[in-house]
């Protein structure tokens, strides 16, 4: 019995997925076996702080019982019919999600990848059949360490070698500018003229970094976008859904605390891109919305997918932004947010191995005072799942931390606390 057990513990896992499956990831030694709410635990019962929460997907916390129940009702009653004919759910889902975020249409997709694909899509045809842009010439701007999926088409304008290397040939028609630079925006613009179909940028860039940009990059972006009939394309995959303290990432330091209702700070997309919390982490579901003048442009048989908009997706959909608006995550989001980055600037006042805090809402970083290909970081993190607490390095030198947001202040402190005593006993 006992040599059973010890089979099945964490390394028997680990080693079945090195053995069967494709090596594309590098996860932190841990194997996870049971969510609920903000913890994790693993398969020998050890249980974890999540801050990951699979890159901003479970803001609900994991196994949100709403969110769950709604999943298994509509699982029991219809789970797929196509799109070759109606059903009874998802028109209920696009006229909730349209009314949620203020835009006319939606297209709805399964991964952030393909929500972004079809973004670039609508906005080619748009620039071809509105603007008037020559076939095959329309230019999408896009900004340098971008992170929008790892399609083809989409590592053709990434700046990740690991990403992008010996993948090509790669797909034309993006132009790179660095971001948080309104001056090289305008200087793409002005090269490429009315080629230019749409600018396509994060609101804040997580997997660069948590990368905030000044405060009238996105603004400023916008209007440059809107004064050349430039489709301004927001990817609020990863950022949205209230996780940066807003309803949006685009919301920017807004004071509307919640469920922005168009207050004068926000900057209103011509494309909007959702996925990841839209669906609470439990089902795959994103979505592309525009008003009628771009989203017009798709006609059947030009756009589509079996899965998109399918009767549990919109279920699960609606629920997850009812639960949003519900238990005002977006509200604790800033709240817990801004007081994690005051504790959090405290500790790199003290440690020499902090350089840097940033970020906005519960999505923050800290900077790791060492060379992006040095080991430190990933180090600290191994160090931090084994005092109860996960979270991932990125770009080599950094740590994200983006817990579920339904955490409360006596979780978050007891979790500042374990950053912290993890940081200041950390040696190399």
């Amino acid at each position: 019995m006992q040599e059973t057990l010890l089979q099945k513990g964490s390394q028997h896992y680990i080693d079945l997925e090195d053995k069967h499956g494709a090596h594309n990831y590098h996860p932190l030694p841990v194997v996870l076996a049971k969510g609920d709410g903000v913890y994790l635990w693993d398969v020998e019962g050890k249980k974890y702080y999540d801050f990951l929460s699979a890159y901003s997907a479970v803001n609900q916390g994991h196994c949100h019982p709403r969110i769950v129940g709604k999943m298994k009702e509509q699982a029991e009653t219809l789970t797929l019919t196509s799109r070759a004919f109606y059903n009874n759910r998802l028109g209920v889902y696009e006229k909730y999600v349209t009314e949620y975020f203020g835009f006319d249409k939606v297209l709805p997709m399964n991964t952030g990848a393909e929500a972004v694909e079809t973004a670039i899509k609508i906005c080619r045809k748009w620039g071809y059949e509105k603007k008037g842009i020559q076939p095959n010439d329309a230019i999408v701007i896009v900004c340098g360490q971008n992170f929008h999926g790892r399609t083809t088409t989409i590592i053709s304008f990434s700046s990740d070698p690991d990403a992008k290397g010996n993948f090509g040939p790669y797909t034309p028609g993006f132009v790179p500018v660095e971001y948080n630079n309104l001056e090289a925006l305008m200087e793409v613009l002005n090269e490429y003229g009315d080629r230019v179909a749409g600018f396509l940028v994060e609101p804040i860039q997580g997997e660069a970094g948590v990368f905030v940009p000044d405060a009238d990059f996105i603004p400023k972006a916008a209007a440059l976008c809107k004064e050349r009939n430039v489709l301004f394309i927001a990817d609020e995959i990863q950022t949205g859904i209230a996780r940066t303290g807003g309803l949006l990432a685009v919301c920017g330091d807004c004071s509307c605390q919640g469920h922005c209702e168009r207050q004068a700070s926000f900057t209103t997309p011509d494309i909007l891109i959702l996925g990841k919390a839209l669906s609470g982490g439990a089902y795959p579901v994103s979505a592309v919305l525009a008003n009628d003048p771009i989203m017009g442009v798709i006609k059947p048989g030009q756009h589509g997918s079996t899965f998109g908009g399918n009767p549990v997706a919109c279920e699960v959909a609606i629920e997850a932004l009812e639960v949003v608006r519900d238990e005002k995550l977006a509200q604790n989001s800033r709240k817990l947010g801004e007081l994690f980055r005051s504790k959090l600037q405290k500790l790199a006042d003290e440690s020499d191995l902090v350089s840097l805090v940033r970020g906005r809402g519960l999505l923050n970083a800290i900077v790791i005072n060492d060379t992006p290909d040095s080991s430190t970081a990933w180090d600290i993190c191994v160090q931090l799942k084994e005092n109860g607490l996960l979270a991932k390095p990125t770009h080599g030198n950094i740590i994200r931390f983006a817990p579920p947001l339904v955490m409360t202040e006596e979780q978050i402190l007891d979790c500042i606390r374990i950053i912290k005593e993890t940081i200041l006993n950390f040696k190399k």
